[in-house]
């Protein structure tokens, strides 16, 4: 199964505007673009929708990113775990409000 990546739009691809489209964050999306051409997936991951949700696609392509998938889960995943869940899949998520735990270890949130 190919790696999979889920990543947030708003504070994350680019500087948190919303509802307007902040300046890109040009490392993160040439990281992405390299862990795509050796093969990972890429998943939009976003709470925008409808018009705002188009605008984030169309300007992520003209960054030169193309996500394999928006706001969906893998076809591959789906047939893997026979389920289609709510909860995108993935093997890294990326996201501004994200914080790392590693079981069984306190966090400070």
């Amino acid at each position: 199964m190919s790696k999979t990546i889920a990543v947030d739009f708003d504070g994350t691809l680019c500087e948190s505007k919303w509802p307007k489209i902040g300046e890109p964050n040009t490392a993160l999306i040439d990281q992405l673009k390299a862990e795509q051409k050796a093969g990972a997936v890429i998943i939009l991951w976003t709470c925008r929708e409808g018009r705002l949700l188009r605008e984030a696609v169309k300007w992520l392509k003209e960054q030169g990113l193309k996500c394999d998938y928006v706001n969906r889960n893998a076809p591959e995943r789906i047939r893997m775990y026979k389920s289609d869940c709510r909860k995108i899949g993935a093997d890294i998520y990326i996201d501004d409000r994200a914080s790392a735990f590693e079981f069984g270890k306190e966090i400070k949130l």
